[in-house]
């Protein structure tokens, strides 16, 4: 009887509703457990490796478990979750799907890049300490420094045996990332710094306990291994890695360089040649504008006469690292101004406006973003004052929009002050199709604010734009086309106002990251498309506030998401000023 009166049940309108509540409930449930597997799950003991557990078995653990995952998330019915729930299922499949591709394509084989590795990491440990418990956990780390080195020189071991490895060329001023740590005197170690420097809560002699043992730890752990990585890199690692440049001529090249080119956009819709194509379109588009700016400015000469002009000319640089931070801070303050016209939610945490540190300044290009690193410190700013002469004033507002506000820090603050119902993995989630794309996008936004005050400015601006279209041809150029480094460095030089130092190191970035640099302009068309999609459809009801409150509101999201969510906007908004 109760089997028959179920039965009849499900065949009425109003039951048919209860059993869909039924299914959300379970597809929410189902989803909420992944979710919360995937950020408990623990691959090593964190006390045990405070720097991380960096070996092939752990590795393997990981992408077994997030293989395993990935099929618990294809059995979902993502018709019963909430847009919210939808987005979370189609980020963590994402996710996870990268975990299980990069182990198959064995990525935790070449751990290093250009400008980027595990030693080169450890800079970024070298922060003030506020309290004891901050100190003893930096003291721990300390220790931790040789087991973390052996890791991975043994995993770049096994990438030099696979092929996989790094080619010779990037490595041209590679030393000066570990000879800096080499040093005779423990106190003027950058590890030591922190030490130097405990604050005034800690009691004296607990102040002199840490110390000492700061001192045995540097001498002991940090230098030596610092010493170790120097013996590796310039006697096994960079005499046996590869010559070619391209990293389709490594063991599975060209499976990987696809692979990258869909991490990287979010998507499955291009190959190589079709982001080589679409970046000499931009560089014809964006040359355009430059030369429109360069008549502006009276300037009698070509456009290439322009450029080394803006390189050359000692008016458009600083004469100090301190004058070029000023100058960033101000640039700063005056993007701060105009944040309220733009932005329905601004960030809690603020930023502030550093240097690069020396160690890595000479590998490394004008600035870059560094979010906090815990809750009571801020996000930072960090200007590059090594080498003057290659830092120009007039690219300094692209560049202060594109890694403060309204770029990477307002971006990336606001993700992780994301509600409750975003689950905590996607308020640590970071992909550069979605947040390198907004940065560049904003550099156009802080023409609208008013940010740039001279044609030389703007045309900084044009030539930090052409310089990412300029990438989408070079990143397939090197991976999937054999272009030789000169032919990068050509074709950068005659389309960019970028300095000759600049171009070296973004060139051997490029060599070193396949497919990452495609994602700042692949995000930012799209963007300004969605943008262009909305003025146009919606025309005087348009809201800027509410554009950007509606690419932001649900943090890092892939490129597919964010058209959905933008033409739901426009649909929605279009259906409520319709007159009835």
């Amino acid at each position: 009887m109760k089997r028959l009166i179920f039965t009849l049940t499900l065949l009425t309108t109003t039951s048919a509703f209860v059993y869909g509540q039924e299914t959300t409930t379970e597809a929410s449930k189902k989803l909420e457990q992944v979710i919360e597997e995937v950020e408990n799950f623990e691959p090593y003991d964190r006390k045990q490796y405070p720097l991380g557990n960096f070996t092939d078995e752990r590795f393997k653990a990981s992408a077994e478990f997030a293989d395993s995952r990935l099929r618990a998330l294809n059995s979902i019915n993502e018709s019963g979750l909430t847009e919210t729930e939808r987005i979370s299922l189609e980020l963590l499949k994402f996710v996870l799907q990268d975990d299980v591709d990069a182990y198959r394509l064995k990525t935790h084989h070449n751990p290093i890049q250009a400008d980027q590795g595990f030693h080169l990491s450890l800079n970024y440990r070298i922060r003030p300490l506020s309290s004891a418990k901050d100190a003893r956990r930096y003291l721990y780390m300390l220790g931790a420094i040789p087991e973390y080195t052996r890791q991975h020189i043994a995993l770049l071991q096994k990438g030099l045996e696979e092929g996989i490895s790094q080619p010779k060329v990037i490595f041209k001023n590679y030393a000066s990332t570990y000879d800096q740590h080499i040093v005779g005197v423990i106190d003027s170690s950058d590890f030591f710094s922190p030490l130097a420097q405990l604050p005034g809560v800690i009691p004296d002699e607990l102040k002199d306990s840490i110390i000492i043992a700061g001192r045995i730890l540097v001498r002991d752990s940090v230098i030596p291994s610092f010493k170790k990585i120097k013996k590796f890199f310039e006697e096994e690692y960079i005499p046996n890695t590869r010559d070619a440049i391209g990293v389709s001529d490594t063991p599975g090249g060209k499976e990987y360089y696809q692979n990258r080119i869909n991490f990287f956009t979010t998507t499955e819709e291009y190959t190589a040649e079709d982001i080589h194509e679409l970046g000499m379109e931009e560089v014809a588009r964006i040359k355009a504008e430059m030369m429109k700016i360069l008549e502006e400015t009276g300037f009698e000469g070509s456009l290439a006469e322009f450029m080394e002009f803006l390189r050359t000319d000692p008016q458009f640089y600083a004469t100090t690292g301190e004058e070029l931070l000023k100058e960033a801070r101000d640039i700063a303050k005056r993007i701060d101004a105009q944040l309220p016209a733009y932005f329905k939610t601004l960030p809690r945490r603020p930023y502030g406006v550093k240097k690069v540190p020396d160690a890595i300044a000479p590998i490394y290009t004008g600035g870059r973003y560094n979010p906090p690193s815990a809750p009571t410190q801020p996000g930072y700013y960090l200007v590059n004052t090594y080498k003057l002469n290659s830092r120009p004033l007039y690219v300094l507002p692209s560049l202060t929009a594109h890694e403060a506000v309204p770029g990477h820090h307002l971006q990336m603050a606001l993700n992780s002050e994301l509600g409750d119902s975003i689950p905590g993995f996607r308020k640590n989630l970071y992909l550069s199709a979605y947040g390198e794309g907004w940065a560049l996008y904003t550099e156009t936004l802080a023409g609208e604010m008013g940010i740039y005050t001279t044609p030389y400015e703007r045309f900084g601006k044009l030539t930090y734009e052409m310089w990412r279209a300029c990438r989408l041809v070079v990143d397939t150029g090197i991976h999937a086309f054999g272009w030789s480094r000169q032919e990068v460095v050509d074709f950068m030089t005659e389309n960019t106002a970028l300095s000759i130092h600049e171009i070296n190191t973004e060139t051997d970035r490029y060599i070193a990251w396949p497919g990452q640099a495609i994602s700042y302009k692949m995000g930012e068309l799209k963007i300004r498309e969605l943008r262009a999609l909305a003025e146009k459809e919606l025309g005087e009801n348009f809201d800027i506030r509410e554009f950007h409150e509606r690419i932001l509101e649900q943090g890092t999201v892939t490129l597919p998401i964010l058209e959905e969510r933008i033409k739901a906007y426009i649909h929605q908004e279009k259906s409520a000023n319709t007159t009835p």
